[in-house]
């Protein structure tokens, strides 16, 4: 699957857009990682706890995205964005494109 923030791909064109796809996910911290998070934060700096947490929750948010792409019979995302939020102690993380089928020119 190619996975592209651009609107075109270079060498291919598309010739078919299927929609709208996205990933998403929730995931909560944990009772440690926050207690450790907030003992970094008093000192400052990266707060390696959190990091972790969200690089994984893109990674798993990108992945859904692109099981969608799939079954909806694209090859392709184009334009894919990711976008966050939180919800007391839970992140949501989501990333979403346009589904489309290329070909090489």
């Amino acid at each position: 699957m190619i996975v592209v923030t651009t609107e075109n791909i270079p060498g291919y064109r598309v010739v078919e857009v299927k929609g709208t796809t996205f990933g998403l996910i929730v995931r909560a911290r944990g009772i440690g990682g926050d207690i450790m998070a907030g003992l970094r934060s008093v000192v400052g700096g990266e707060i390696k706890e959190y990091t972790v947490l969200l690089e994984d929750a893109r990674k798993q948010a990108l992945d859904r995205m692109i099981k969608n792409a799939t079954a909806m019979g694209a090859n392709a995302v184009v334009m894919c964005r990711y976008d966050t939020g939180n919800m007391g102690n839970m992140g949501e993380v989501v990333a979403y494109g346009t589904a489309v089928v290329v070909e090489k020119v």
